[in-house]
């Protein structure tokens, strides 16, 4: 169901609890992103042997973001290479342009 404001109502269950969530997001991205949650959740609480969902939910939460400061730093380093290889290129570019064909 969507609203005046473009929002989506999605049910989803995270660590065992029904919540109803709206979202201006694709209703199966929200889903997918719950999912995830729930799973991370549900391996915390496997591995740790904890039986109160709000300590796997810290963990998870704390795991993700540790795994998206990960990813945002991989992708900063990338940014910076593709830009220290694009400039490079511009250089050789403009030299190979600056010298006279053979044969002149």
């Amino acid at each position: 169901m969507t609203d005046e404001k473009g929002k989506t109502t999605v049910t989803v269950r995270i660590a065992g609890e029904e919540h109803v969530l709206r979202s201006s997001a694709d209703p199966e991205y929200t889903r997918s992103c719950a999912a995830f949650l729930d799973e991370r959740i549900r391996e915390i609480r496997e591995l740790s042997g904890l039986v109160e969902n709000h300590r796997a939910i810290i963990l998870a939460a704390l795991s993700i973001t540790d795994r998206y400061f990960e990813a945002r730093e991989e992708l900063e380093q990338v940014r910076r290479e593709v830009a220290s290889r694009s400039t490079n290129l511009v250089r050789r570019i403009d030299h190979a342009l600056d010298v006279p064909p053979a044969g002149d």
